[in-house]
């Protein structure tokens, strides 16, 4: 189980709003290779929806834009959370969320904004747009035909860099399409974990020192380390 984690963070930059992490229930597709994330989730409601209340008590609303993320899909959230989550939404007068959802709910997004009755910005975790590697190495089982199909479901992609197996090429196409297709995009630098798939620290020192322009670019927030958001 993972422990100790901060659940609650501000983000002031790009896209300035607040940031919850909440407990869920396991993530549904869980067969991702690099993902150790799934440990947070729990199979006790109770518990979930206890430490999910007190993370949503420290919201201000000052920024009136909020990002609910878990470790996996925001569908995976309890039903008492999402209640919780819509009474401070209410509450707070927030006029827009910011959610994640893996590709197999792409057809139950509109659930959410019926729901909670505000603007939302569905995210996803895409990784690359490369699919021999995002499916035969990553194992993100994202059959999308198209990027017009992908972008019809979803408004901001998060993208990973500096796995063994990418290539700069991989990596200069990634950007260039997130760039040209998506008002917001998020690029993670991978960060060893438990898992099996392992950082090449050479291909992330290149992409420092080659992208750190895009500290600068309006559309895209960079985690140079996983916990930049201020949760994890």
């Amino acid at each position: 189980m993972v422990i100790n984690m901060e659940r609650y963070s501000i983000i002031k930059n790009k896209f300035p709003r607040e940031i919850v992490l909440l407990k869920s229930t396991p993530c549904k597709w869980g067969r991702c290779t690099f993902c150790d994330y799934i440990h947070d989730n729990s199979l006790d409601t109770y518990k979930i929806n206890s430490i999910n209340s007190e993370i949503l008590k420290q919201v201000t609303g000052q920024y009136g834009v909020l990002e609910v993320i878990n470790s996996g899909n925001v569908f995976e959230l309890p039903q008492e959370t999402l209640h919780s989550i819509k009474e401070t939404i209410d509450k707070l007068n927030i006029k827009k969320l910011f959610l994640e959802s893996h590709w197999i709910y792409r057809q139950k997004l509109n659930i959410m904004r019926d729901f909670f009755s505000v603007d939302i910005i569905y995210k996803t975790g895409l990784e690359t747009f490369d699919t021999d590697f995002r499916e035969n190495i990553l194992n993100k089982g994202f059959n999308y035909k198209s990027i017009d199909e992908l972008k019809s479901y979803f408004q901001s992609v998060c993208l990973m860099v500096g796995i063994c197996g990418q290539t700069k090429e991989m990596i200069k196409k990634d950007i260039e399409l997130a760039l040209n297709n998506f008002n917001h995009f998020t690029v993670n630098v991978y960060t060893e974990n438990s898992t099996i798939i392992k950082p090449d620290n050479q291909l992330i020192k290149w992409f420092q020192e080659e992208y750190k322009w895009l500290d600068k670019e309006p559309k895209c927030e960079v985690l140079w380390v996983n916990t930049d958001f201020g949760v994890g």
